[in-house]
């Protein structure tokens, strides 16, 4: 339920007054006022957030309207009261007008924004240089990324040019100041070689595109709900967007600083791919909730934008599909690693003398040229009825691991450490 408060000259306060009944609107009222020039009718209108735009559009023909609209969830009750459980939990979504207006809200200042940007950088690049996740955490909820990434998919919905533009030129220059931020951090303290979380974080999966779509879906959802038919912050929301771009910024500006140009190119391929997923699935949600080229007080969609928009965005997340998919194990690396650890298992289990203890498998950055490098360590448990040495057991699953990771085309040189445990004497 919504709260407006609708001025118009005198005399119009009781068309207004029908409008309103016409549209459900509860606990009306209407007050003669004076304005700042001229005297008023003020009117005290409650609706359902499903009527808002229906009744905007009702009254776009009386002249001088102006009109106040609450953000807040308002509760009308009004008899009976025994009615009063049923019309508090009667909670629709935002009406188009209030998620469009609400989107573009949520864009501050230029000098704000970049402010964030870059304190965001410097958060991004002392959890990464020194090893800290939950910095990384922090770096997210900084970062303002998902103002500008669901302004673009509001843009694409309503079919707006102006306004996608200028959400797309904020997105990269946003990136851009983060970006910048760790590079010149890195220039100036001098780090020579990458760290473990960077070479962690570079690390791509086959199914992530899943997390943009999930993250412009949530985003979007956040904006659609109202207030209190929704148990998820916007902060929230706003850091799962976050997530998929803090880090991968951070990565290309460290890593382009030091010349590992491998992990730059993961961290573009992750930040192209997010604007490309964010604003797919946004999008397409804000459609599906009713925003389109034309509404209440907004005229300047233009009906060819959405579909151009929406083709551009499934061209871009094809194509970038067909590079990862192409570009093995470069682009798949988390993946490919969680396969060939399933493979060595399999080997180990079909060896008789030993029981599996543990096994890590991943691939390396190490610096060889030519040579993607698969990097499996494993720990066994002899048993006390083999008859094999641990130096023969050792020698048997390290070449089975190798033939069996290589037969199956992982594209990669596997280095394989096999370390045989015997257990205590009684």
């Amino acid at each position: 339920m919504r709260q407006l408060l609708v001025q118009v000259p005198q005399g119009y306060g009781k068309t207004v007054l029908e409008v309103a009944k016409a549209c459900d609107g509860t606990n009306l009222a209407q007050i003669e006022a004076t304005g700042v020039d001229r005297s008023i009718d003020l009117v005290f209108i409650h609706v359902s957030n499903g009527k808002v735009e229906t009744l905007l559009n009702k009254l776009e023909n009386i002249p001088d309207l102006s009109f106040t609209l609450l953000p807040t969830g308002i509760m009308a009750l009004h008899p009976p009261a025994e009615a009063a459980a049923d019309q508090v939990t009667n909670v629709e979504e935002r009406s188009p007008i209030e998620i469009f207006l609400s989107g573009l809200q949520s864009t501050g200042s230029w000098k704000g924004f970049l402010s964030y940007a870059a304190i965001a950088g410097v958060v991004v690049w002392i959890g990464l240089y020194t090893n800290t996740v939950y910095l990384l955490v922090a770096a997210m909820l900084l970062a303002p990324f998902a103002g500008p990434a669901m302004n673009a998919a509001l843009a694409t919905a309503r079919g707006d040019r102006q306004l996608l533009g200028r959400s797309i030129i904020r997105y990269f220059a946003a990136l851009g100041v983060t970006i910048a931020t760790t590079a010149l951090l890195n220039w100036i303290l001098q780090q020579q070689i990458p760290t473990s979380l960077m070479l962690e974080s570079s690390q791509i999966s086959t199914v992530s595109v899943l997390i943009p779509l999930a993250a412009g879906a949530a985003g979007a959802l956040t904006l659609v709900q109202s207030d209190r038919s929704s148990l998820v912050s916007g902060a929230a929301t706003g850091m799962l967007v976050a997530a998929s771009l803090a880090p991968p910024a951070g990565i290309i500006g460290m890593a382009g600083a030091i010349g590992r140009w491998d992990l730059a190119v993961n961290g573009l391929f992750l930040l192209l791919l997010q604007l490309g997923g964010i604003n797919l699935a946004a999008a397409l949600v804000f459609r599906l909730f009713g925003l389109s080229t034309r509404g209440s007080r907004y005229q300047r969609g233009q009906r060819g934008v959405f579909p151009i928009a929406i083709g551009l965005s499934v061209i871009a997340l094809t194509g970038l599909l067909i590079w990862q998919f192409s570009n093995s194990p470069n682009l798949q690396r988390s993946s490919r690693a969680q396969r060939a650890n399933a493979a060595l298992q399999q080997v180990v289990e079909q060896n008789d003398s030993v029981q599996l203890v543990e096994s890590n498998v991943r691939f390396t950055r190490a610096n060889i040229q030519g040579q993607n490098t698969l990097l499996c360590v494993v720990y066994v448990q002899r048993q006390p009825e083999a008859m094999q040495t641990a130096e023969q057991i050792r020698a048997d699953l390290t070449q089975a691991i190798q033939s069996r990771l290589l037969n199956q085309d992982f594209n990669a040189t596997p280095l394989v450490d096999v370390i045989v445990l015997e257990t205590p004497d009684d």
